[in-house]
């Protein structure tokens, strides 16, 4: 395997959780600890930065809800994100914590919010998961394959209800289109191309190694990855570029476009049955950031439909069949019959999930008990192929078989072995 041109195995390396038993929701409308719905849900913001803030503004917005805490181990973004509640609220009630888990032992809080770097997305959410706290957390869900399925089980086990932060599902066009696709207007889908970012060449900002800045707790910070030397372009949002933090543009994309195109297939609970990494190409100085600022997946399904996630489609997704196509980004809905783009046109009887707005869907859900409309599971599994792209990467860009049934590596034990490894730093682990 050339090193240079591969991912690190270490990237696979991460904590491993059983899954548990199946997942029942309650009846009725109370919420849990037998709470009325028209009680106020009492929300702890983990991690202050770009998202985290934008969630709390995204949840401030409504009126049956309060952010009462906020958690980071960076003190400047913790004050930054204490000023907002507490200048919404008029008051200096919003408590601070350092360690998301004294904000757990909280009996008043709800739920959490869990936008921090990608590494620590399974540890706070399992750990939130225990002490019975619903979830809403950023995409992608989860740094390592196992760590995904830790947080299904642990959202079953635990009768909680989860949220990932893909919001394109909770706007209208995404569902329109997926929809469209789902209802059978193009004909059997043959192939799906996923456009994502270009990733970065060159470092974003100061790229010396220096002491960490005395208002973070960097080792904190680091968590369950490496502890690598700080450096300014690798902190604040550009860590993602960085693999033992973040999964490059491949994985902090995927979430957004990929988890429309499994919705349009109707693949919320499943997966492709072969993965392949093809052309990835990397910075040439790798000490900064080290993923792929190039790449293209290609997956197959079990009913022969394709698909190519790359940097070199366009961004959104577009769903080639047999009987036309249709293309949805942020930006544009086009489709080969412009009629299906018009609101006027009826989709078809097969309705998808409709929810007006992301952060209002996971309060309703809050209080009925009901999924919301991106749950654990389906978070997990919209990254699924990513996670088995850097695998193939990793092995040479062997293709790797899948089972996604039982989520497993078919006939390759060293690719199983080290999709599923653990190597937490000491003393983290996920239990």
């Amino acid at each position: 395997m050339n090193e240079k041109n591969s991912v690190p195995r270490r990237r696979f390396l991460a904590a491993s959780a059983a899954l548990s038993a199946p997942f029942i929701l309650p009846n009725g409308i109370l919420a849990k600890d037998g709470k009325a719905p028209n009680d106020r849900i009492n929300i702890g913001i983990i991690g202050t930065g770009g998202m985290g803030r934008g969630n709390t503004r995204g949840f401030m917005r409504n009126d049956d809800c309060r952010v009462v805490a906020v958690c980071d181990v960076d003190q400047q973004q913790l004050m930054r994100g204490a000023e907002q509640v507490n200048k919404h609220y008029g008051n200096q009630d919003c408590k601070t914590y350092s360690d998301y888990r004294e904000l757990l032992t909280r009996d008043d809080i709800d739920a959490v919010t869990v936008a921090t770097p990608d590494h620590w997305h399974a540890l706070c959410s399992v750990a939130a998961a225990e002490a019975k706290k619903d979830i809403y957390c950023q995409k992608p869900i989860t740094h390592t394959f196992p760590e995904g399925q830790a947080i299904v089980a642990a959202t079953k086990r635990n009768n909680v209800i989860f949220q990932v932060g893909s919001q394109q599902r909770s706007h209208a066009k995404f569902r329109r289109a997926a929809a469209i696709v789902a209802n059978g207007h193009i004909g059997k889908v043959k192939h799906v191309q996923v456009g994502l970012p270009t990733g970065h060449q060159k470092p974003n900002g100061n790229a010396t190694e220096q002491a960490p800045p005395a208002h973070a707790d960097y080792d904190f910070w680091c968590g369950p990855s490496e502890k690598l030397p700080f450096v300014p372009a690798r902190y604040h949002f550009h860590w993602r570029w960085h693999l033992a933090y973040g999964g490059g543009q491949l994985m902090d994309w995927l979430g957004h476009h990929n988890d429309i195109a499994h919705w349009g297939l109707g693949r919320d609970q499943s997966g492709p049955v072969e993965v392949r990494a093809l052309d990835f190409q990397y910075p040439e100085d790798r000490r900064v950031y080290n993923s792929a600022w190039k790449y293209e997946v290609w997956s197959k399904y079990d009913d022969g439909t394709t698909s190519s996630i790359a940097n070199h489609h366009e961004r959104g997704c577009k769903w080639i069949g047999e009987d036309g196509w249709v293309f949805v980004s942020r930006g544009n809905f086009r489709a080969s019959n412009p009629a299906w783009t018009d609101e006027a046109f009826n989709v078809g009887p097969k309705e998808l999930y409709n929810s007006p707005e992301h952060h209002r869907n996971f309060l309703d859900c809050i209080r009925t008990r009901k999924p919301c409309i991106c749950p654990a599971e389906t978070g997990h599994r919209s990254i699924t192929p990513g996670h088995l792209g850097l695998l193939s990467e990793a092995l040479g860009k062997r293709t790797i078989h899948w089972d996604p049934k039982n989520e497993k590596v078919v006939g390759d034990p060293e690719a199983e072995q080290l999709l599923k490894s653990v190597d937490y730093r000491k003393p983290w682990e996920l239990t």
